[in-house]
C-alpha cells in the first residue's frame, strides 16, 4: 500500500506508469526514478519556514550543559549499548543470532577493573539509584576510564516473556538500575546514558549511592 499510494505510486491503477510491487519485482537491481527534486520548504513547519538549527529553547539550555561537562562524577558512569545482532532484543530468541558478541556482558576499562577488583568474564554487581543487578565482566579498553557498558533489551528471565531460546541466556534489564527521576528538561525523556553507577566484584558488598 505505501509503494503504490507513494509519490512514486501507481495509485492502484489511477497512474498507470507508476510503480507497483508487480513492478519493482520485474527489476530486482533498481528502477532510475530520476534525479532528486527538493521538497523545501514545503515540509517544514515552523513559523520561520526555515531549518532552524538552534531554536530558542536549545540556546536557553547551553549553560546547563556548560555546567553539566564540567562537572566530574567521583565513581563510574553508565551508558548502554546496542549489538548488531540484537535489534533491541528482537533476535534474542533466534538460536544462530545468539552467542558470539551479541552477549549481555559488563564493558569495563582494564585500569578500573584492576582497581575494583574486577576479573574478565566473572559476575559484578552494578548499583544504581533504582536497583542492581549483576553481569559478568568484559574487560575491553573499547570504553573510557570511568565509563562502564550495558546492551539495553535485555533480561529475559522476567515472568511472562516466554521466549523459550532467550531465557536460557536472559542478561539483565538494565532500566533496573534507573528510579526515573533523571529527565531531560526540553524533551522529558529519561536519561539513560552517563547514569553514576557503583561496581564491584558480586562478592563484595556495595555502598549505597550518594
Amino acid at each position: 500500500m505505501m509503494l503504490r499510494l507513494g509519490p512514486y505510486g501507481d495509485g492502484f491503477g489511477v497512474r498507470p506508469d507508476g510503480l507497483s510491487l508487480e513492478k519493482l519485482l520485474a527489476h530486482p537491481h533498481g528502477i532510475d526514478l530520476g534525479p532528486l527534486r527538493s521538497r523545501l520548504p514545503q515540509p517544514l513547519k515552523t513559523r520561520s519556514g526555515k531549518v532552524e538549527l538552534l531554536p530558542g529553547p536549545i540556546a536557553d539550555d547551553l549553560p546547563r550543559l556548560r555546567a553539566a561537562l564540567a562537572e566530574r562524577p567521583a565513581g563510574l558512569v553508565l551508558v548502554g549499548r546496542r549489538h548488531l545482532r540484537s535489534n533491541n532484543s528482537w533476535m534474542h530468541n533466534v538460536p544462530a543470532l545468539t552467542g558470539g558478541s551479541n552477549r549481555c556482558t559488563l564493558h569495563i576499562h582494564p585500569e578500573d577493573a584492576e582497581r575494583l577488583g574486577v576479573r574478565d568474564g566473572e559476575p559484578v554487581r552494578v548499583k544504581g539509584a533504582g536497583g542492581e543487578v549483576t553481569a559478568p565482566a568484559e574487560v575491553t579498553d573499547t570504553v573510557r576510564r570511568g565509563v562502564v557498558s550495558l546492551p539495553h533489551g535485555w533480561g529475559h528471565d522476567r515472568p511472562g516473556t516466554r521466549l523459550s531460546h532467550a531465557a536460557t541466556d536472559p542478561g539483565v534489564n538494565v532500566n533496573q538500575l534507573l528510579d526515573g527521576r533523571l529527565l531531560d528538561p526540553l524533551s522529558g525523556n529519561a536519561v539513560l546514558n552517563g547514569v553514576p553507577v557503583e561496581c564491584a566484584p558480586a562478592a563484595e558488598k556495595l555502598m549505597p549511592l550518594t
